[in-house]
């Protein structure tokens, strides 16, 4: 049995998907028995890593020949775009509390985030799954019309 474009395709991104992870449960597992400096240190790789990913996917938005990838990869970049700005001006004014001062209200947003972003990193996930197995059902359908047609997202 040969492995179509589409699985190889999803090989590849499973694999960048766990390196990620990856660095996640490590970062996390580590980082709760370390000193400020070493988390600041750490967290400083992770920005960088993201400042990158950021630049490629800018990049790719804009030397796509594809409108659909291009459409993608300026939807994912809007929601970057917005959660930093959500972050940076509303959460901690939005979370704020008499009892708490500012460095308690953006220590809690920070946290509030993160659980967020972890959520939606699952969430993520499930959408990849669905979105992998309607792709390789289109791709392998043959006869088959009316099965891959009704698993939409």
């Amino acid at each position: 049995m040969s492995m179509g474009i589409g699985e190889s395709v999803f090989a590849v991104k499973l694999c960048e998907m766990e390196e990620q992870y990856g660095k996640l449960q490590g970062r996390i597992r580590i980082l709760e028995q370390e000193n400020r400096d070493r988390i600041c240190a750490e967290l400083k790789k992770a920005k960088e890593e993201y400042a990158e990913s950021t630049l490629l996917l800018e990049e790719k938005a804009k030397a796509c020949r594809s409108k659909a990838v291009e459409k993608l990869s300026r939807a994912q970049l809007d929601y970057r775009e917005k959660i930093g700005e959500l972050m940076k001006q509303q959460i901690a004014e939005d979370i704020h509390s008499e009892n708490c001062s500012r460095e308690e209200d953006e220590a809690e947003a920070d946290m509030l985030y993160a659980e967020f972003a972890m959520d939606f990193a699952t969430l993520s996930v499930q959408q990849a799954v669905i979105s992998a197995m309607t792709a390789l059902a289109e791709q392998k359908k043959g006869g088959s019309e009316e099965n891959a047609a009704s698993v939409q997202i």
